[in-house]
């Protein structure tokens, strides 16, 4: 910590006046040129403005560049607001409102914490280019590396007509004959025609277009369907949509990310994850950040805000200045001090032998659909090639069960539904029966919600076999609760049905105990939360808070020697990890 905090406060002890001036004559020459790639790994991000992915995903963009892989970030909105480039606490050198100057500010602000997350001075230039797009659009795209690190920036510039109430990144989505016009950024080496209008189409397409451009191996995107959120004097709106944990952007643009994904997919996109990170809901819960972690974030978005008595040589401003300073780490709505995925856990699922000496399985969404791999030896931790067994759009987090005699149950979230132009948005549990012979079925067990727009709140699911031979599946619902639904030994699934209990957040943990019975764990505002049976069979029910202290993220469980349950977990905004006890 007092690394990183001295790192911080040698950036603002360097970055006044005459002291950048200096950095600016020593800055290298540009190191980067166009984009190629030959093979190997590269991560896409699609953000809607600029500093989504600094608030959002980092630590993760960053741990990517110091790693070597590749990270191209797209921006889908010019971020030019209402052209204020104000400073916190005044307004300093602010004279008039200029959108095109403010959005070019916040391209430099990107330059400069990305060049600093590749180790370089934050006035490094930068390689700039044209790309030219489906329907006559334009971006520009911004390169630089430095060793094996590499970064581009590709800027869209879709308006956020902000100052009108005739169209919006919502509307562009929902609204048939929606458009948005191209917003020129001060700074843009486009030529003067290059302007023109986005519909829904074309920002899929272009979207799409870039998929294939890059092929990226992993994409990330914002908050799909972001939580209901009640907005009272307790939890006031903020910066939030009506109704809802989050900016207005940043939904509809993951919306459009996953649309070009699964039409991306579709025409042939093969073999790369995702993961979705969600955004104002930082506010909304426990942060989940340790100390250092925030201070290093907060390197970063210093670098992003600037300040307007920096020279950094672009006219258009050095930086978001209304994120400059200590603003990020003062704010009292925390976005900084929480990186929080939308679908925890993600990632493979590797599922025991079905006897011993046999391979085990491994399964995984990949390309967006259900993916199966075996082990080319048993035990050895090696796996063969990846089998697709179809199901999407899946959301990144699956569930599987094995069932004797049956094979595997496979469990996931689909995006059932993803039309926008006023047509359907809806998720659905899905799952796979007899996986093991390559001849199941995907079969719809649709949510415990009552509407498509709720269906869209709902979480991945979670699974566990009984003894009695069911199988019980738990998500999270809607109203932030939990719900189930199981399945008899026959394979009849019953109703869904609300298990109650107060709100907790995404990620369940469940096992069962030496008796056989079931118990869930998630992380509540409070403490851990925690349903169970009484007796194996019996229905699963809340069980009354524990007192466990307040965790930060979701509860790993595991069953002691003792017949114990030990739960660990981070404190909030700590890096001290807890391991508690539950006696069942």
């Amino acid at each position: 910590m007092a690394g990183v905090a001295g790192a911080v406060g040698l950036v603002a002890a360097g970055c006044r006046g005459g002291t950048h001036q200096a950095a600016v004559k020593v800055a290298p020459a540009p190191v980067a040129g166009p984009y190629r790639r030959e093979s190997g790994a590269l991560v896409m991000q699609v953000l809607a403005h600029p500093d989504d992915d600094l608030y959002f995903m980092n630590p993760d963009t960053l741990h990517d560049l110091q790693a070597g892989t590749p990270v191209v970030s797209v921006y889908v909105t010019a971020g030019e607001s209402r052209g204020w480039n104000t400073p916190p606490g005044g307004s300093h050198r602010h004279h008039h409102a200029d959108q095109a100057a403010y959005s070019a500010a916040r391209h430099q602000g990107l330059r400069q914490a990305y060049a600093t997350m590749l180790g370089l001075p934050h006035f490094t230039r930068w390689n700039s280019e044209v790309l030219d797009l489906p329907g006559g659009m334009h971006a520009q795209i911004d390169s630089l590396g430095s060793g094996a690190r590499r970064a581009s920036l590709v800027f869209l510039q879709v308006s956020m007509h902000e100052l009108s109430q005739t169209a919006s990144m919502q509307m562009l989505w929902s609204t048939p004959g929606t458009t948005l016009p191209y917003v020129a950024a001060e700074d843009s080496p486009a030529p003067a025609d290059a302007p023109g209008t986005y519909s829904h189409d074309k920002l899929v397409d272009v979207l799409v277009a870039l998929f294939k451009r890059y092929a990226p191996t992993h994409v990330r995107t914002l908050d799909p369907d972001p939580d209901i959120q009640v907005h009272d004097k307790q939890h006031p709106r903020d910066s939030d949509q009506f109704g809802y944990s989050d900016h207005r952007d940043h939904t509809p643009v993951a919306l459009f990310a996953w649309k070009a994904l699964a039409r991306w997919a579709a025409a042939g996109g093969r073999g790369f994850t995702t993961a979705a990170y969600r955004g104002y809901y930082n506010q909304r819960w426990p942060f989940n950040l340790p100390p250092a972690t925030v201070a290093l974030k907060g390197r970063f978005m210093f670098q992003y805000g600037g300040d307007p008595d920096w020279s950094c040589g672009d006219p258009g401003g050095c930086g978001d200045y209304g994120q400059g300073r200590n603003q990020p780490l003062t704010n009292r709505k925390g976005w900084i001090r929480s990186t929080h995925p939308r679908y925890p856990g993600a990632g493979q699922v590797v599922v025991p032998a079905a006897a011993a000496g046999a391979p085990r399985t491994a399964y995984e969404v990949l390309g967006l659909n259900a993916a199966v791999r075996t082990e080319t030896a048993p035990g050895s931790g090696r796996w063969g090639p990846a089998k697709d067994l179809g199901g999407g759009p899946l959301a990144p987090k699956l569930a599987c069960v094995a069932v004797p005699g049956g094979g595997t149950l496979v469990f996931g979230l689909r995006f059932a539904a993803l039309e926008g132009h006023g047509g359907r948005n809806a998720r659905e549990i899905v799952v796979r029966e007899g996986v093991r012979d390559g001849s199941g079925r995907w079969t719809s067990l649709g949510t415990p919600e009552h509407s498509d727009n709720r269906s869209r709140r709902v979480g991945p699911p979670t699974a566990v076999r009984t003894a009695d031979g069911r199988v019980h599946v738990f998500v999270r619902n809607a109203d932030k609760g939990l719900s189930t639904r199981v399945r008899e030994p026959r394979g009849t699934w019953g109703p869904w049905a609300d298990l109650g209990g107060s709100e907790v957040q995404e990620g369940l943990a469940v096992l069962t105990d030496a008796q056989g019975r079931i118990h869930v764990f998630a992380a509540g505002r409070d403490t851990v939360h925690h349903w169970a049976q009484a007796l194996p069979f019996a229905p699963v029910t809340f069980r009354p808070p524990a007192g466990l202290p307040c965790p930060a993220d979701v509860p790993s469980a595991a069953l002691a020697p003792d017949g114990a349950i030990t739960l660990t977990y981070h404190r909030p905004a700590s890096a001290a990890t807890l391991r508690e006890t539950v006696r069942t």
